[in-house]
């Protein structure tokens, strides 16, 4: 009864999947402290990851939500910095975004690894993306526990749109091109 419990849920799961895709796909970017290899201080980690769950929730405030997995690297940084900034990439810039949703930013620096450049944000402490089309500085003004993740509601404290391109989409497990020049 149990394995057709974990089937039954499995095709539950990727007929979820089917229906609720193509979702336009982001990077996050964080700051937070972590512990130091080498001291016992603690030192300042920027970190990106990739995300296509996540939504305008508020005109009146401004509010974005994102959801993230409960044991991300990043889910930390944002839980103790109580920021995080939304940033919308190109599908020009498709090969980086699959990368930083690939690897934990915990030991490595997504920056240098990916060759996406840090600006940082004007109205937030956190590093924001250069090459980014567009981008939202959010302060968190709620977390939501669902599931195995959290929802994290930010408060728009700033947006800013750059240019415009194609957006990239997460397709079930693949990442495409696509949409409007936005």
């Amino acid at each position: 009864m149990k394995e057709f419990l974990n089937h039954k849920k499995g095709v539950i799961v990727a007929e979820m999947k089917k229906i609720a895709h193509p979702r336009q796909v982001i990077l996050v970017s964080t700051r937070g402290k972590v512990k130091s290899k080498f001291s016992p201080e603690e030192d300042e980690k920027d970190n990106l990851f990739t995300l296509s769950w996540h939504m305008p929730v508020s005109n009146e405030p401004q509010l974005y939500a994102i959801s993230s997995g409960k044991e991300r690297f990043s889910t930390k940084l944002i839980q103790e910095s109580k920021v995080f900034a939304v940033n919308f990439m190109s599908s020009e810039f498709e090969k980086e975004v699959v990368y930083c949703g690939t690897y934990s930013g915990e030991h490595i620096d997504k920056f240098e690894e990916t060759g996406l450049e840090k600006e940082e944000s004007e109205k937030i402490d956190c590093p924001r993306i250069r090459q980014a089309m567009a981008c939202l500085e959010c302060e968190v003004v709620n977390e939501v526990e669902a599931g195995d993740h959290i929802i994290f509601i930010g408060k728009v404290i700033n947006s800013i749109s750059k240019k415009q391109g194609k957006r990239i989409f997460q397709m079930n497990d693949r990442f495409i091109g696509a949409g409007d020049e936005r």
